[in-house]
């Protein structure tokens, strides 16, 4: 639920309505199924809800959300999370969507599918615009020497 909500509490938050989701949809859990991609599915669309509901906040500069020199090895990481974060919320949900699971959960074409109820070529369709789009911010900002 971190990829949802970057603030500790909100998460929390997240991860709790995940849970009461679960809990009252319990009934309706197939035994076939495993388990936790049950609830991986309700996590999803628990984020996803999330997403829609909050207002969205007005983009920041690239250049503000650097804050620490990249060079600095101990702050690298942190720094390049901050860009990534600032470059995805640039992006509509269903894009920022598709490319959370699918590159920093690691889940498949198909499974994106599955989790999200669009058919396998809306998922390919919108990661393919979704990278455009991205490469597209990186440009207008003068980050796209540094996008691979």
């Amino acid at each position: 639920m971190w990829r949802f909500a970057r603030n500790p509490v909100k998460c929390e938050e997240l991860v709790q309505d995940v849970f009461v989701e679960a809990y009252f949809g319990l009934p309706g859990f197939r035994t076939e199924a495993p388990f936790i991609h049950w609830l991986k599915r309700i996590a999803v669309c628990v984020g996803y809800r999330y997403w829609r509901k909050k207002s969205e906040p007005a983009p920041v500069p690239l250049m503000e959300a650097d804050g620490a020199e990249v060079d600095d090895r101990e702050n690298a990481p942190k720094a390049a999370a901050r860009i990534v974060d600032t470059l995805l919320s640039r992006l509509d949900r269903k894009n920022r969507l598709v490319l959370t699971l699918y590159y920093f959960e690691s889940k498949s074409v198909k499974t994106i599918s599955e989790m999200t109820n669009w058919s396998i070529s809306k998922v390919k369709m919108r990661l393919h615009r979704a990278r455009q789009k991205l490469k597209s911010i990186a440009e207008q900002e003068g980050m796209a020497e540094e996008l691979p």
